[in-house]
C-alpha cells in the first residue's frame, strides 16, 4: 500500500466517531436559537427497569428509593412527612408490545410514587427516588409523568443541591379544576432569596404558576428543565413555559429526584389526600455535564474530534419512546436502565463498518 492510500484511509477514519455520540449530545434553545452541548447522559425507562427488587442492586442504574422521615416543624405543615421506600413501586410493563399501558401489579405502569391516605405517628407517609450521585450540573433533564388526580399532594420533579440551591417543577392537585379546564404546574427557584422570605418562592421573582393546555393527570406528558449557566428554562411536551435568570440560577452540581408528598399545609400541598394517591413516572431522562473530574476526564479521552460524522447526536424532543441506550453503538460507560451497558460488545455503527472496508481494500493494492 503506498503512503498516498495510507494516508486517504486514514483520512477517512479520522472523520468518523468510532461510537455515537462520543463528544456528546446537543439542544438548540428555543428562546434564543443557542446551541448546547452536554457531555454525560442518564436515561431511565422506569416502565422496564425495576428498582424495587431486592436482588439488584438497583443503585448500579444511577437511582435510590429515600427512607428518612421530617418534622412538621422542617416540614413546614401541620404534618410531618415520611418517605418509605415502600411507597415508590417499580410496576413493570405486562404488554411488552406497548409503550404505555397497564403495569404488572395494575393501574399504570412505570414507578408508581403513592402518598398515603393515613396518618402515621403525626406523618403523612410519600414516596421520594434521587439520583446516587449529585455530579449533575449544567444540562437538559426530562420526565415522562402522570399526575395523581387525588386532591391533597405535591408531585414533583426536580434538581437539588440544597434548600436555596433548587429547581422545581411542582403540582398541586388540589388545585385542577377540570370544570373550567384549569391545570397549573408551579415552576420554582428555591434560593437565598426565597430562604430570606420564609422560603415562599411565589415572594420572588423566581417563582411562576402557569396554566397547561391539558389535564397532566390523563395521560404521560414529558416535563423538562434546561439548566444552563446563566439561565433555567422549563417545558412541557417541548413547549417552552417560562424562563427564570438572575441570582436564583444555581451555580452547583446537584442531583436529580421525583417525589410524591403531602404535609396538610393549607398554602401548598393541602390534603392529607382522603384515599391513597399515585403518581406514575415512565422515565427520566438527562443530558448534562458532570462535575466529577473522572467523569471529565472520561470525555476528553473519548471525544477525539467533535466534527466526526456522528460524534455529536442532537436529543430528539418530546420522544417518549427514543433512548439514545438502546443504540448498537452507544457510547459506553454512561449511566442506563441496561444492565452492564458499559460492558455491552462494541457493534460498529454501518458508517464505521463502511470506512474499516475501504482502510482494507486499500490496504490490500
Amino acid at each position: 500500500m503506498t503512503p498516498l492510500r495510507l494516508l486517504a484511509s486514514f483520512s477517512i477514519l479520522s472523520n468518523l466517531a468510532l461510537a455515537d455520540c462520543e463528544c456528546g449530545y446537543s439542544i438548540i434553545t428555543t428562546s434564543d436559537n443557542k446551541r448546547y452541548l452536554f457531555t454525560d447522559i442518564l436515561e431511565s425507562d422506569f416502565i422496564h427497569l425495576d428498582i424495587t427488587d431486592g436482588s439488584q442492586k438497583y443503585g448500579e442504574y444511577g437511582w435510590a428509593r429515600q427512607d428518612f422521615n421530617m418534622s412538621s416543624e422542617v416540614a413546614r405543615g401541620p404534618y410531618g412527612e415520611s418517605y418509605s421506600p415502600q411507597n415508590a413501586i417499580s410496576n413493570n410493563i405486562a404488554n411488552e408490545q406497548v409503550f404505555e399501558g397497564s403495569g404488572t401489579k395494575g393501574g399504570d405502569a412505570g414507578l408508581n410514587l403513592v402518598v398515603k391516605s393515613e396518618i402515621q405517628d403525626g406523618m403523612v407517609t410519600g414516596a421520594d427516588v434521587s439520583t446516587t450521585d449529585t455530579h449533575y450540573f449544567h444540562g437538559t433533564f426530562r420526565a415522562g409523568i402522570k399526575v395523581t388526580d387525588i386532591p391533597g399532594t405535591c408531585s414533583a420533579f426536580f434538581w437539588y443541591m440544597n434548600d436555596t440551591q433548587e429547581i422545581d417543577i411542582e403540582f398541586l392537585s388540589w388545585e385542577f379544576n377540570r370544570n373550567n379546564n384549569t391545570f397549573p404546574v408551579n415552576l420554582v427557584l428555591q434560593s437565598q432569596e426565597s430562604k430570606d422570605a420564609g422560603f415562599d418562592a411565589s415572594k420572588t421573582g423566581d417563582f411562576r404558576k402557569i396554566n397547561l393546555p391539558f389535564d397532566p393527570t390523563a395521560a404521560f406528558h414529558e416535563y423538562r428543565i434546561d439548566f444552563l449557566p446563566d439561565r433555567v428554562l422549563f417545558y412541557a411536551d417541548a413547549e417552552l413555559l417560562t424562563e427564570m435568570n438572575g441570582t436564583g440560577v444555581p451555580t452547583t452540581a446537584g442531583n436529580l429526584q421525583v417525589s410524591h408528598w403531602s404535609n396538610g399545609n393549607v398554602g401548598w400541598s393541602q390534603g392529607p389526600p382522603k384515599s391513597d394517591a399515585t403518581t406514575t413516572v415512565s422515565y427520566v431522562k438527562a443530558y448534562f455535564n458532570s462535575s466529577l473530574e473522572s467523569r471529565q476526564d472520561d470525555y476528553k479521552m473519548r471525544c477525539k474530534d467533535p466534527t466526526a460524522a456522528t460524534a455529536v447526536c442532537a436529543i430528539p424532543e418530546n420522544n417518549a419512546t427514543f433512548f439514545f441506550s438502546n443504540a448498537d453503538n452507544m457510547t459506553p460507560n454512561q449511566t442506563t436502565y441496561h444492565e452492564n451497558n458499559s460492558g455491552r460488545s462494541k457493534q460498529w455503527s454501518p458508517l464505521f463498518t463502511m470506512a474499516l472496508a475501504i482502510s482494507v481494500w486499500m490496504f490490500r493494492l
